[in-house]
């Protein structure tokens, strides 16, 4: 109860910390899980202050993204009191977030914040992410200061503490 609670109050952070209202809300089995479409998102993505923000784009049906979420985890977890600061952007279908997304969460324990990007035309907003993004998942955006770092692919926890590092000293 303790970690779901943590979810909740930490994905309540991110919503009224970082972006507009969003699009809906999922609840199901305890879990409250932001809906956004890209315009509602888009300006978390573009934060430009001394935290560095994680923004990992996963989907439960992503063998990749579930293989790598562990790393994830323990990154946020060692960074929890670090200016660094994760958020775990589903990319699951609207339809399945009551029956694969919040079962998945909730097996897992996650207490890291997760919202949804629902927005269909993925055309229009790929290359605002990032213009090297060919749009295929598990992809990461790191954001510090206005500056950004992209990497397609997996990542350790080594690639995430050393991503983080690097974009810390780009000046």
């Amino acid at each position: 109860m303790k970690r779901l609670t943590f979810l909740l109050l930490s994905t309540a952070w991110w919503i009224t910390a970082n972006a507009q209202a969003p699009l809906n809300v999922i609840e199901a089995e305890g879990f409250k899980i932001p809906v956004y479409s890209f315009k509602e998102i888009e300006p978390i993505l573009n934060r430009a202050n001394d935290t560095v923000y994680v923004y990992n784009f996963w989907a439960t049906w992503c063998v990749p993204c579930v293989e790598e979420l562990p790393a994830f985890l323990k990154f946020d977890s060692a960074m929890r009191h670090q200016p660094v600061r994760m958020l775990l952007v589903s990319m699951d279908m609207k339809s399945a977030l009551k029956t694969k997304l919040v079962p998945f969460l909730k097996q897992r324990s996650i207490t890291t914040p997760v919202v949804v990007l629902s927005d269909p035309d993925a055309n229009a907003w790929i290359d605002k992410v990032d213009p090297s993004w060919s749009g295929t998942i598990p992809a990461t955006l790191f954001v510090y200061k206005g500056r950004k770092l992209f990497h397609e692919g997996q990542l350790t926890y080594d690639d995430l503490y050393q991503t983080v590092e690097a974009i810390r000293k780009q000046q």
